[in-house]
């Protein structure tokens, strides 16, 4: 990629860091029309059309599109999002909003997931339109809003409402790309083909109501729910090895004994704990595992008052092929004698999505990561959070997590700071990735 366009796409990134478009969760926060406007500003020129679409006010989609010539070529969207998700400022060492580029690196929220695609693929997009590219299919780019909070004023909307503006056949997006060396000398680029499935739950607690002066023998839902909070902690349900993980496991090259135990469903759960490194352990078992995690309480009224119901939020996080009545029955299992006592509701209940990869958009990422480091193989992987491309899969679009980080850039830097303080990419990694799209898209549509 040429210095100019590594410059465009650092100063790009730095003004979407700069706006601060938080997504706290609620509908009316993010405020994304800011990155919009600087997007389209940005996109405006010939041969470009460009609309907007907006769910509720503020919460706005940027659709450009660069017509095929060919209609029987496919169809590739660019997708990026345009919401961050919120800061403990005191947890950074830099101002979280200030974009700062300090040794080759652009600090702040958002930098890493995923305003730096968002920039990088306007900035590719910009470039083929600037020099006159005719693509044989239809060349899509996309900057959502709310992801951060599951994507309902987004990309679930736009899909829902506006299909015939984003429908495609290839669907590129957020995260992976990490280059992860191997004992012959050459690299694994990783590349999210599917995710886990969401189950959300909320589980009702009932107790009751009483006088906090006279706590002996009371039916305190509070108490009732702190065990079902253990009980749910200490729930091992079994774990779900298939091919992904398989390929997932052999590019750690862990030692012999240990990867056969990793592979083995019966000892993988005593392996994951065994090894030294928690963060590739916490990652590892998610990957392998329908994950439950009890976040948020509600319950009580008053000090002195003996809470009759409490609220228990628990985040379910499923392997493919988990279905929702799966999950009821687990934590029905996991409860135990408990179970009767609680009432499950279902806030979010999305399986599982996969896209195969024996297709050319799949022969195209190999030969750019090729490209980039010699001798590079795909690494396929399963995203153990929710993106976007959930709802595309669910269309039938092959939907990849993608990208190219430069070989400073570890899975343990980009999980550690994946949500985390002092967020942050380098410069490296903006041209990589930027010529990783220019490159699939002339592979594909040239």
């Amino acid at each position: 990629m040429t210095t100019d366009l590594t410059g465009a796409a650092t100063e790009l990134l730095q003004a979407l860091i700069r706006t601060e478009c938080v997504n706290d969760g609620t509908p009316d926060s993010g405020g994304e029309v800011r990155n919009v406007g600087l997007l389209r500003a940005y996109l405006e020129g010939p041969g470009v059309e460009l609309a907007t679409y907006e769910s509720r006010p503020g919460r706005t989609s940027l659709v450009a599109r660069m017509e095929g010539t060919d209609p029987t070529a496919p169809s590739v969207c660019l997708m990026g999002h345009t919401d961050v998700v919120p800061v403990n400022r005191d947890g950074w060492s830099r101002d979280p909003f200030g974009g700062e580029l300090i040794d080759g690196e652009v600090w702040g929220r958002g930098a890493l997931d995923m305003l730096y695609q968002t920039a990088t693929q306007a900035v590719a997009f910009r470039d083929l339109a600037q020099r006159g590219f005719r693509p044989k299919g239809t060349l899509i780019y996309f900057a959502v809003p709310d992801e951060e909070a599951g994507g309902t004023w987004g990309a679930k909307w736009m899909v829902d409402h506006h299909w015939d503006a984003i429908g495609c056949d290839y669907l590129l997006t957020e995260l992976a790309g990490v280059a992860m060396p191997s004992s012959d000398g050459t690299r694994k680029i990783t590349i999210t083909v599917a995710e886990k499935g969401i189950a959300w739950r909320r589980l009702h607690i009932s107790g009751s109501p009483g006088h906090g002066s006279m706590p002996f023998g009371a039916d305190n839902a509070i108490i009732t729910a702190a065990e079902i909070v253990r009980r749910i902690s200490a729930y091992r349900p079994q774990a779900g090895l298939d091919d992904v993980w398989r390929a997932t496991v052999e590019a750690y090259e862990f030692e012999p004994h240990l990867t056969r135990q990793l592979l083995d469903p019966t000892e993988v759960y005593a392996a994951l704990q065994g090894l030294p490194d928690q963060g590739t352990a916490t990652m590892l078992h998610a990957c392998s595992h329908t994950t439950f995690s009890p976040n948020v309480v509600h319950g009580g009224v008053k000090s002195n008052v003996i809470p009759d119901t409490v609220e228990l939020d628990v985040d379910i996080r499923t392997l493919p092929g988990v279905t929702g009545d799966e999950v009821d029955a687990a934590l029905r299992e996991a409860l135990g004698d408990l179970a009767d006592r609680v009432q499950i509701g279902r806030l979010i209940d999305d399986q599982s999505t996969a896209s195969t990869f024996d297709n050319p958009m799949w022969d195209a990422l190999g030969q750019r990561a090729q490209a980039a480091y010699a001798g590079a193989t795909l690494l396929p992987q399963l995203e153990i959070g929710a993106t976007d491309a959930r709802f595309f899969r669910a269309r039938g679009t092959v939907a990849y997590g993608t990208g190219l980080f430069s070989a400073n850039v570890t899975y343990e830097d980009m999980i550690s700071r994946f949500h985390g303080h002092d967020e942050r990419i380098d410069v490296e990694s903006l041209t990589l990735t930027t010529d990783l799209w220019l490159g699939v898209v002339d592979d594909l549509l040239g």
